[in-house]
């Protein structure tokens, strides 16, 4: 008994002295003084050779179960944080580097930055890159959560971790260790899992102070039962019970095991939760602004047409748009340079003095020519004249170009909607979520995409100060907001909302920003979200009213002598271990695109 009071339980002997070093108390605290007093008075009865019984099987039974509790509840936690080492396992230690001629198989932190590199089919991808040369699927299921393999060619970037299927590929490494996008994620993964949510806080508060009053209550029952039966042995056992079984490990596990299980769901899902309060705030969501171009529509505008007002012919028009949009990251401006490249349009004028105005457009100058792009609000409030299209397309986006005081013509975009729109905002309605469509896009464009996706409540034209406007319009109504969008050109909106949702965005800006960020761009993303931060906090409300209605009911039972001291700490172990399995029952949560 002394070896395992003394040796076996040094564990727990310095956790509770460092808790009390630093003015708290922990649960090891009242395992050491529980298993101390009953090996205490059994070593003083047999010193003394005192007609009482020991209790020394009793002490050193209770640092048994305990320390078997704690070995099956690391092993639950191990199980618990599956997600994030299964993450960690995408990445392949060795990558095919293209030397000259050859290809050398070399570890992955021998590649560098512009280094060539092959990837046969069946491989995982070694660092991100982008395809010099091939075409293949990818599955990438493993960082969006979507189920069907997407085609790559040369251009495209891939991504660590991701599984080449089909295809060979050559690609140049652009972004190495901890800068890609796997390593960010399961960075991203590991900070939200290691932070606590509100309710945890909580929780942690009423732990500091639930170890002094077991103490007391403990006290109390040895005096009690001392006064009452008249007998001390009986009223001490009682009050060992007292502690052993009151030990907050249970309370202390509710929490982080189901954020440790349900963030790492959620990454092997493409959903990263940027910390624990913002998993637990998302289930409160009452209202979702969504941007229209590459949220609610593909992101991927085309050119639909090309109208010059002035002197230039159609060609010249797109020849000068594309040469004041092909520094712009922003989608329509691809669009713009993209068909100028695919009519072999040349880009030949040299501006310079670029300006980017957000939410209205760019000028730049040429000589002493000052030249304009951008919205027809925009040219219209520097007393340019504009005549609008009569015959539009429906739900199209007009860029206008002007040089000095003259129009010189239109140029017409469109965007298709997600297939998937309509559906996902028919059953946000039906959650008692209400959306709202903000959009920098006029009245004309935006009104029939949201109409087609479903959506009511429509603001336009709206400048990045507008949209902020309405997000904070929306939570002064009493709503809790969650703001949907790309991440970088709604900045100030996402930032304004109580939840930044970026979708479709692995970029270093989103993750850093955003409290959500969705890999996939497909807006079911944002239910599997919902799906799973309202089953995660169920758990945690379940491991809570576990955790204290055990306490509840087995504190009076303890005090009242019905339980003895190694069943107390038999009890207590299972306690901690039906928290985590309880934890570990979210493993079974499964995707609706999966699912779908």
């Amino acid at each position: 008994a002394t070896v395992v009071q003394f040796y076996s339980a040094r564990v727990f002997y310095r956790s509770a002295w460092h808790a009390l070093r630093t003015g708290g108390a922990n649960m090891n605290v009242l395992v050491c003084l529980g298993t101390s007093i009953a090996y205490g008075f059994s070593l003083a009865v047999t010193l003394f050779g005192l007609d009482l019984p020991v209790y020394f099987e009793a002490s050193a039974f209770v640092i048994l179960l305990v320390s078997l509790g704690r070995l099956m509840e690391e092993r639950a936690r191990h199980r618990a944080a599956s997600g994030l080492e299964a993450l960690l396992n995408l990445k392949p230690e060795i990558a095919n580097r293209i030397e000259g001629e050859s290809v050398v198989s070399r570890p992955v932190s021998a590649l560098r930055i512009d280094d060539l590199f092959l990837v046969r089919p069946g491989d995982a991808i070694p660092v991100d890159g982008v395809v010099e040369e091939g075409e293949s699927e990818i599955n990438e299921s493993m960082l969006t959560g979507e189920a069907s393999p997407v085609l790559r060619k040369a251009g495209d970037r891939i991504f660590a971790g991701t599984l080449n299927t089909t295809g060979a590929l050559r690609a140049r490494a652009v972004s190495l260790g901890s800068d890609t996008a796997l390593a960010r994620i399961v960075a991203l993964v590991s900070r939200a899992q290691g932070s606590k949510a509100p309710i945890q806080r909580l929780a942690d508060q009423v732990s500091a102070i639930f170890v002094p009053c077991i103490v007391l209550i403990a006290v109390a029952t040895f005096l009690i039962g001392w006064a009452i039966k008249g007998d001390a042995s009986w009223a001490l056992v009682s009050a060992i019970s007292v502690l052993v079984i009151a030990c907050p490990c249970s309370l202390g596990l509710a929490t982080p095991t189901a954020l440790m299980v349900g963030t790492g769901k959620a990454a092997s899902a493409g959903i990263l939760f940027r910390n624990a309060e913002a998993l637990e705030r998302l289930h409160r969501l009452t209202a979702l602004a969504l941007d229209k171009t590459g949220t609610i529509t593909l992101g991927q505008p085309r050119v639909v047409s090309v109208t010059p007002h002035a002197e230039l012919d159609r060609r010249a028009l797109l020849a000068l748009a594309a040469s004041l949009e092909m520094n712009s990251e922003h989608p329509l401006a691809k669009a713009i340079v993209g068909k100028a490249h695919e009519e072999e349009v040349s880009l030949e004028a040299q501006f310079e003095g670029f300006r980017a105005l957000p939410g209205k457009g760019i000028e730049a100058r040429s000589g002493d020519l000052l030249y304009r792009l951008g919205t027809r609000d925009y040219l219209t409030e520097n007393g340019i004249a504009c005549a609008p299209l009569s015959d539009a397309e429906e739900g199209a986006t007009e860029i206008w170009v002007a040089r000095q005081g003259q129009c010189l013509g239109i140029i017409t975009l469109a965007d298709a909607l997600r297939p998937e729109a309509p559906a996902v905002v028919r059953t946000l309605e039906a959650l008692g979520i209400s959306t709202t469509m903000l959009t920098g896009d006029t009245a004309q464009s935006a009104a029939p995409v949201a109409r087609h996706a479903g959506i009511t409540r429509v603001q336009a034209a709206l400048r990045p100060e507008g949209k902020v406007a309405a997000i904070e319009a929306l939570r002064g109504s009493g709503f809790v907001v969650g703001m949907a969008g790309d991440g970088i050109n709604d900045a100030p909106a996402l930032a304004a909302a109580d939840i930044s949702i970026a979708i479709g965005s692995g970029s270093a800006a989103a993750l850093e920003t955003a409290d959500l960020v969705l890999m996939s761009s497909d807006l079911r993303a944002i239910l599997d979200a919902l799906s799973l931060s309202k089953a995660t906090v169920s758990k945690i409300r379940q491991n809570l009213v576990f955790a204290f209605g055990y306490n509840l009911a087995a504190i009076p039972l303890a005090s009242c002598g019905l339980l003895n001291p190694a069943l107390a700490g038999g009890a207590m172990a299972l306690s901690s271990v039906s928290v985590v399995s309880n934890s570990l029952l979210l493993n079974r949560w499964r995707s609706e695109r999966a699912i779908g």
